[in-house]
This record gives C-alpha cells, structure tokens and sequence, in this order.
C-alpha cells in the first residue's frame, strides 16, 4: 500500500517542480561590476556579487549595465553590562550600489545598504580567535548585503531616474 502511495506522489511532484521557473529575473537585465577598491574587502565584495550574478545567470561582462560599489566596515568597541566584564566590538558593514546604464548616461538603481554584528573578543592581541572574528563578520555582512541587492535586483526599473 505504501509503495502506491508513493507510486501515485512521484508523477505528481515531477510535475510541480517542472512547472516552477528558475529564472526569476523579471527585467531579463544583465549586469557587469565595475572595479571595486577597497583592496582585501572589495576583492571579497567582487567575488560574492559574481558568484551570485553568475549563478542567477544574469551576469555579463560586456553588459551595459554596470555595478559599482564601494565597501566600508567601522568597527565599534562597547561594553553591555554593568560590571564590566564583556567587551565586545560590533562590526558594521555599510555598501553602496549603484547601477548605472552607460548608453544613456542614468543611475538605475542607488542604494545603501548596512548591517551589523558583534563578538566577545579575547582581551590580549596575540590571540588570533579576534583576528579571525573579524574577519569571518566582515565576510558574512558582505554577503548578507550581497544578497540584499539580489532580492532587489529583480524588481529595478528600466527606465533612468535622475539620481
């Protein structure tokens, strides 16, 4: 009786998962990234945004549709309780994009996007568990906001606002 059961199911779920898109790109846009500076940071701002437009298949390197970008993480020290007793430093990630039409010379899209995190961090510098923390936060915002302009990206209008 099991064995029908699943016999009937397989047939019907083939059908919704053949019926459901994979490209959910609504503007059918391609987009290509502009140099990012920002050394270490924009070189992992790059490779997110890539590997993301890529596997979206909405990335194209002679498109006319640029994004440009800049990254910046600012970090604060700050201690949450009243003994004093648990430093911890708080990681913000800011990045603006921009998507710039070059045949028609008009920003696309303009946005900030930002997002923070914390970590309890070791009070000597030779532990390299700090180091290591901070590295890691500023990697998971950095895709976090990556993400975050992906989930926008398929709604930008077309036509160019004076921005």
């Amino acid at each position: 009786m099991f064995k029908i059961k699943l016999l009937i199911f397989l047939p019907i779920s083939i059908l919704f998962i053949s019926c459901v898109p994979t490209n959910q790109n609504l503007n059918n846009l391609k987009y290509s990234i502009d140099y990012i500076s920002g050394e270490y940071d924009g070189v992992i701002l790059k490779n997110k945004l890539f590997d993301y437009l890529n596997s979206l298949e909405i990335y194209d390197n002679s498109s006319n549709f640029k994004i440009k970008s800049n990254v910046l993480h600012i970090n604060k020290l700050y201690i949450t309780n009243i003994d004093n007793t648990s430093d911890r430093e708080e990681i913000t990630t800011s990045i603006n994009f921009k998507i710039v039409d070059q045949v028609n010379d008009c920003v696309l899209y303009n946005q900030m996007f930002e997002v923070s995190q914390f970590y309890i961090f070791a009070s000597s510098e030779k532990f390299l568990s700090n180091k290591e923390a901070v590295e890691k936060i500023k990697s998971d915002n950095t895709e976090i906001l990556v993400k975050q302009l992906i989930n926008k990206i398929k709604y930008i209008n077309i036509n160019c606002d004076e921005t």
